[in-house]
């Protein structure tokens, strides 16, 4: 009889599965599918953070910097990042909405002429900074997401971009350099649109597993992101995943995985880790709590005064245990770090210190800082 999964293998096996032997950069990317992306440095940006620890010898930059020989794309998944091709054709073509913190109502004929114009200036210069675009149109400003004023031309290459008419060639100092882009049709019968959407749903699962059902079924609705046009089928999507994925039950929690990984199998190495707040271990917070009992927000956009844990503080991994947070910064060329701890104080084993400082030493390669 196989041996009954507890909490414990659930924990050691969202480790284990998710960080996995550093590769390189293409074999990572193509293993994870999708990094979700943020601007903020802190002392990075996260998807520099998230392939750290995935990629061998990895450095701040390196994803921008090969972005264009990677076979990658910038997209939208479950939330905005870097995908494969492969998962990208997935999920298109979309229809002609907005992007989605602007709201899903179909362009007006007026948008639609806009979007062709500007598409025919993409088309005839072959790459495009915002700049030019603006200089060319002077689109204005519009009202965004947050109530605050957003510059128009951003706005319409934004959704342009999200639409699938234009991909992102590369980057210039952080800033988008626009290309025109043309997806194929999308499946033309059912059972082939299905089978498209299963396909989204398992590269997600992949991420994130193991899921609690209430987590599961929270990714999967984050699809619609990702193909607004079969949002409706999300909910058909769900139940399908279900009857594919291996179950069970853990004080009075339905947790869902892959049927082909034994999460009583998964081993834990004795290796500090300091991971992106938006990392696949850690980023779902009602997951986080039950796997390792303590609350951890993303404070970045939380009031000074208000914050308990610091602007971007970083989960701290200790073999499969999430054990505190650390809050990294550079000065002078130093790597600055602040560590709390959920216990109140570190472990006191010799093997946490001297695996904590080999974590730091990690960092200050990676950004380049002398030990």
């Amino acid at each position: 009889m196989p041996e009954p999964i507890t909490l414990d293998h659930l924990r050691r096996y969202a480790v284990a599965r998710s960080l996995f032997t550093p590769t390189t950069l293409k074999r990572a990317i193509e293993r994870l599918g999708f990094v979700q992306a943020d601007p903020i440095r802190a002392p990075a940006r996260a998807q520099d953070l998230t392939l750290r620890h995935r990629v061998k010898n990895y450095r701040v930059g390196d994803l921008e910097r090969n972005y264009a020989k990677l076979g990658v794309q910038e997209d939208v998944f479950i939330n905005y990042g870097f995908v494969t091709n492969s998962l990208q054709a997935l999920m298109h073509p979309r229809p002609a909405v907005g992007v989605p913190a602007g709201g899903s109502r179909p362009w007006s004929p007026a948008r639609k002429k806009q979007a062709q114009l500007l598409l025919e200036f993409v088309r005839e210069r072959g790459a495009v900074h915002p700049r030019e675009v603006d200089n060319h149109f002077s689109h204005g400003s519009v009202k965004n997401y947050w109530g605050g004023s957003s510059n128009a031309t951003t706005h319409m290459l934004d959704a342009m971009h999200y639409r699938g008419l234009l991909r992102v060639a590369r980057r210039e100092g952080g800033i988008r350099i626009y290309s025109a882009h043309q997806h194929e049709l999308g499946p033309i019968d059912e059972a082939a649109r299905r089978e498209r959407i299963d396909l989204l749903a398992d590269v997600a699962i992949r991420i994130y597993a193991p899921l609690p059902g209430r987590r599961l079924s929270f990714l999967l609705r984050r699809l619609r992101m990702a193909v607004p046009q079969w949002h409706v089928e999300l909910t058909s999507a769900l139940h399908r995943a279900k009857q594919r994925l291996s179950h069970t039950r853990i004080d009075g929690v339905d947790w869902y995985w892959l049927a082909e990984e034994n999460p009583a199998a998964a081993a834990s190495p004795d290796h500090v880790r300091l991971l992106a707040p938006f990392d696949p271990v850690v980023w779902d917070r009602d997951r986080f709590e039950l796997l390792w009992g303590w609350i951890y927000r993303f404070e970045a956009y939380t009031p000074a005064p208000k914050r308990k844990l610091g602007y971007y503080a970083l989960p701290l991994l200790w073999r499969d245990r999430v054990i505190g947070w650390g809050n990294l910064s550079v000065k002078d060329g130093k790597l600055q770090s602040d560590l709390d701890y959920v216990q109140s104080h570190p472990p006191r084993d010799r093997a946490f210190r001297r695996e904590l400082e080999a974590e730091l030493d990690r960092v200050r390669d990676f950004l380049g800082l002398e030990a």
